[in-house]
């Protein structure tokens, strides 16, 4: 019959211990560091004013946290759309984790090979999207053709996107266009679709969004 020694036990329990936290610090190295970048790059204070003063009675921020076929932008056109009265309500869209790509013009796309690498596919070619797939689509492309995202921001929907996800996201990529990842950072910051506010974090911006009179809407 086998016996435990008592030292010994506890010696490995404690090993697996620290090997457990060391790992755990390690992970969330790369994490904290975007943090503080995003939190470098914000005013002193409580932060950028942002979604800023909305207009309309009825508000609600949209999270959309993956790509999800464009749902997120389909799920702020619907709840403009199906608003009785013209101007009560007003979307805000968040664009943080994997759906960040969609803040980012076609140029990027292609350069980064972003459709590629996320295995997002344009439903124009039916293939890995080569270009921002809901900017400026062509009519019939979409679920529907309100939910692209220029048309959107013609409207009046405010958007916000992730720097962490950014920074994240782009470093990932950056061997695609032969840059360095605080290069690419700078290159996706540079080329958000026009309108579109870089925030300091998606999760930041959903909270800013409530705080400011917007329900919860998961984007998917």
């Amino acid at each position: 019959m086998n016996t435990l020694n008592p030292e010994t036990t506890d010696g490995a329990r404690r090993r697996n211990f620290f090997r457990f936290a060391g790992a755990t610090v390690l992970g969330l190295s790369g994490l904290a560091s975007a943090a503080s970048r995003a939190q470098a790059a914000t005013p002193e204070g409580d932060g950028p004013n942002w979604p800023g003063e909305l207009k309309g009675k009825h508000r609600q921020v949209v999270d959309g946290y993956t790509v999800n076929d464009g749902r997120p932008l389909a799920f702020a056109s619907v709840f403009l759309l199906t608003d009785a009265a013209p101007s009560s309500a007003t979307s805000v869209v968040i664009l943080r984790a994997q759906a960040l790509p969609v803040a980012l013009d076609s140029a990027i796309w292609e350069k980064y090979k972003i459709g590629e690498s996320l295995k997002i596919i344009d439903p124009e070619i039916k293939a890995a999207a080569v270009k921002n797939p809901f900017l400026n689509p062509k009519p019939g492309v979409l679920l529907t053709d309100d939910m692209a995202i220029d048309r959107l921001l013609g409207k009046g929907v405010v958007f916000g996107a992730c720097n962490i996800a950014l920074h994240g996201l782009s470093k990932q990529l950056a061997s695609n266009a032969g840059v360095s990842a605080d290069d690419a950072a700078k290159e996706w910051a540079a080329n958000l679709v026009p309108g579109i506010t870089l925030l300091p974090s998606g999760v930041w911006g959903v909270n800013r969004a409530q705080e400011a009179g917007c329900t919860y809407c998961a984007g998917g």
